[in-house]
């Protein structure tokens, strides 16, 4: 059985892989060319990306994290972007602005308590280390706890909070960092001491496999937090904006965090934009000198334009709703698969649709990205479980495409069970021929 399957590119396409190889990633082009995925994005329309030469077509059940919730090239958002472009452009982060303005507004309107404050930013990573830069600014300590197997991002201090495998490479770690188990608030506890200006934690940590932690885990930590002055900040940059059902996911488990972080989805899929919301006593600590934090490009105007309009279609009671009924046909159906495939597909972890698909091993989330792909569905396995495979459709698909995708992911992993004890025993060779390399 032939893992990689030859077939003719087109000169367009042959070129842009070239390229990507010569000038962008030799690395991601070498992976994806042995593995038969030399996809080149296309056309891309709704949930569907279509590769380069028109010659296949994937149903996206990744969404990049959340990026395209509203799936790709929104009519609406595009309409908008360039009504937008008439008249806008990305502005002056020195002056006030009516779009950031209006965006924050909103914003602390659609959060609980005194979270009023909002600081824009363009990444993930630079959202998160501002969150780290006010709590220490704020309690004038320096620890920050962080999740094993979560992860925030690729900047300096958001680096320092994920695990070591991101940060090895790089040098020597920022110091003040340090990591608990996730959904082990006695170890939160116990790491917590004078010193602690904060604890991170994604609401529901999507590369350590979709783990959807007890409502009681993130209510103790947030008594700890509130025992000894410590800032609890949520990662809420893939959950958030009804990915789960909710607008926020820390709604289903009765906690309000004193910094919010959110990202990737509030950019619409067409202009990045990341927002830090934090509580209004936090903000004091800008009082001082308000510019002691810059962002060039963050809360760019035209983007903010883009945002505001993403927020108020999620936080829109109908889409809510269609949200979960879209969660209720996927867990019907994947119930549905996994006794079908018991021994393969053993738990479904699910919270709206923020969706993990437990498999046998290791090994079986990577094969499963490669019989999906085979049968037309994009699917991630979780950087930090490669036994999880993340399964996150867009919110925005028809209720009728449900019945395909599961059909699809039924194909996919009929073909991973086949597929997988041939590559248990490759791997096994591999890894004896290796042994042996090693000892010569």
């Amino acid at each position: 059985m032939k893992f990689v399957r030859k077939r003719e590119i087109s000169t367009e396409k042959q070129h842009a892989i070239d390229a990507f190889r010569n000038h962008v990633s030799s690395g991601k082009a070498a992976l994806y060319q042995k593995y038969g995925m030399d996809f080149v994005m296309g056309k891309r329309e709704g949930p569907f990306l279509w590769d380069l030469d028109g010659s296949k077509r994937l149903f996206n059940l990744h969404c990049n994290g959340g990026v395209f919730n509203l799936g790709h090239r929104n009519g609406e958002l595009i309409g908008l972007l360039r009504d937008t472009l008439a008249s806008l452009d990305i502005g002056n982060h020195h002056l006030m602005s009516k779009y950031r303005a209006d965006l924050a507004e909103l914003l602390a309107g659609l959060m609980p308590g005194d979270l009023d404050y909002t600081v824009f930013g363009v990444g993930g990573g630079e959202a998160i280390d501002l969150a780290f830069k006010v709590a220490r600014a704020y309690t004038g300590r320096t620890k920050i706890i962080s999740a094993l197997g979560g992860y925030h991002g690729h900047t300096g201090l958001a680096l320092a909070a994920g695990d070591e495998k991101y940060r090895a490479p790089f040098g020597p770690q920022a110091p003040g960092f340090m990591q608990v188990p996730f959904g082990d608030a006695e170890a939160v506890a116990a790491a917590a001491d004078k010193d602690t200006a904060a604890v991170i934690l994604e609401t529901i940590p999507a590369t350590l496999g979709i783990v959807v932690p007890s409502k009681d885990y993130l209510q103790k930590v947030r008594e700890v937090c509130n025992n000894q002055g410590i800032v609890l900040i949520l990662d809420e940059v893939q959950t958030g904006l009804g990915r789960t059902g909710k607008l926020w996911a820390f709604e289903h488990f009765d906690v309000q965090p004193d910094i919010v972080v959110l990202g990737k989805g509030l950019s619409g899929g067409l202009y990045p934009i990341t927002a830090t919301v934090i509580r209004k006593p936090i903000e004091s600590v800008f009082h001082k000198d308000p510019f002691i934090h810059i962002s060039t490009f963050g809360g760019a105007e035209v983007g903010c334009r883009i945002a505001k309009r993403v927020l108020e279609i999620s936080s829109a009671p109908g889409f809510l709703d269609h949200v979960n009924q879209l969660a209720l046909c996927f867990a019907e159906g994947l119930a549905q698969l996994q006794k079908r495939h018991s021994k393969f597909l053993i738990g479904i972890r699910q919270l709206g649709l923020m969706i993990g698909l437990e498999l046998k091993d290791e090994l079986s989330g990577p094969v499963l990205t490669k019989t999906a792909y085979e049968n037309n569905l994009l699917m991630v396995y979780s950087g930090n479980d490669s036994s999880i495979s993340q399964f996150l459709p867009p919110l925005v698909m028809d209720l009728e495409q449900v019945d395909r995708v599961i059909e699809q992911t039924d194909k996919a992993l009929s073909s991973a069970r086949r597929l997988l004890p041939l590559l248990r025993i490759k791997h096994g060779f591999d890894k004896f021929r290796d042994r042996l390399k090693g000892q010569g």
